[in-house]
């Protein structure tokens, strides 16, 4: 039996040797899984952090828009404020002119009115001879 042993020990050994060198190869093959699982969190994680100081200053920016927009609504409406009046004057000035017009035009129509009969009698009054 000594031959069938040492072949058995000698299948065992290689076995065992095979077995380890499997697991030293799917060791080595997961820790560089592992690595890049790491640099891949890594930019991950610098990715996120420009995000978040973007984003921050994004958040700045549009306070200061919103700041800015409503600080020109309010010089807006203090505009409208000052104009308003002479608008609403404008506006009076224009009824005005419309009512003496609108009198001129009655005057004158009065006027047309009165004048147009008497030329018109002065026209049958005045006798022209042809010869």
């Amino acid at each position: 039996m000594g031959n069938k042993e040492r072949s058995t020990d000698m299948a065992i050994d290689i076995s065992v040797v095979a077995a380890s060198a499997a697991f030293v190869t799917l060791t080595f093959y997961l820790i560089r899984i592992l690595q890049k699982g790491m640099t891949s969190l890594d930019e991950t994680n610098r990715t996120l952090a420009e995000v978040r100081t973007a984003a921050h200053d994004l958040t700045g920016e549009a306070k200061q828009l919103i700041h800015t927009a409503n600080q020109i609504s309010r010089d807006v409406k203090g505009k409208i404020k000052t104009v308003e009046p002479l608008l609403e004057s404008a506006q009076d000035m224009g009824e005005a002119l419309h009512s003496v017009t609108h009198s001129v035009k009655q005057a004158a129509a009065v006027l047309g009115n009165e004048l147009t009969p008497k030329s018109q009698g002065a026209n049958n009054k005045v006798q022209i001879k042809v010869r």
